[in-house]
C-alpha cells in the first residue's frame, strides 16, 4: 500500500484544507502535514500579514512625520539653509542632515577632542551645503569623517549667488 499523497489538514485557525503532498518524499509527508496543522491557513496568514503591513505602514508614516518635524525644528534652531532638490528629496535630505550632524557632534565633540569653537566651524561649513542629495548620500557615512566629507563637497553642492550659473 502506498503512502497517501492527499492530506486533510485542520489548521490552527480552524479552517480545513486538502493538501497534495506528493511533491514531498513519502517519509516526510506525515511530519509536514503535522507542521501545517500548527500553522494558520493561507487565507488567514495573508489577512494577518496584510493587517501587519498596514500597521507597519501607519507606524512608519507616523515615525517619519515625527522625525521630519524634529529635523525641521532643529534646522530652524541652528539656522540651516533650506535644501534644494525635489520635494521628496528635500524632506529626506533634511532628516539625513539632522542625523548626520547630530551623530558627528556626539562623536567629535561629546566623545572626541573637538572643541565647541571647532564644531562651530564644521557646522558653518555644513550650512553651505544645500543640495539635498549630498546629505542623502552621506547618511551612512562615519560621523568622524564629516570634516573630510564637507571639504570634498563640490560647488554643485553649495548655492551660488548667480542664479544663471
Amino acid at each position: 500500500m502506498a503512502v497517501k499523497t492527499l492530506w486533510r489538514i485542520t489548521h490552527s485557525c480552524g479552517h480545513q484544507a486538502e493538501r497534495d503532498l506528493s511533491s514531498r518524499a513519502a517519509d516526510r509527508r506525515a511530519g509536514f502535514a503535522e507542521w501545517l496543522a500548527k500553522q494558520e491557513c493561507t487565507d488567514c496568514w495573508r489577512a494577518a500579514r496584510d493587517g501587519d503591513e498596514q500597521d507597519k505602514a501607519a507606524w512608519l508614516e507616523a515615525k517619519r512625520a515625527e522625525e521630519q518635524a524634529e529635523s525641521e525644528t532643529w534646522s530652524q534652531q541652528y539656522r540651516m539653509l533650506p535644501l534644494e532638490g525635489r520635494e521628496r528629496a528635500v524632506a529626506w535630505g533634511v532628516r539625513c542632515r539632522h542625523q548626520v550632524l547630530a551623530a558627528a557632534y556626539t562623536t567629535l565633540v561629546l566623545e572626541g577632542g573637538t572643541s565647541e569653537a571647532e564644531w562651530e566651524e564644521i557646522e558653518q561649513a555644513a550650512r553651505t551645503i544645500t543640495r539635498a542629495g549630498w546629505w542623502i548620500d552621506q547618511r551612512s557615512s562615519e560621523p568622524g569623517d564629516l570634516t573630510e566629507l564637507l571639504e570634498a563637497a563640490t560647488g554643485a553642492d553649495r548655492p551660488t549667488e548667480n542664479p544663471h550659473f
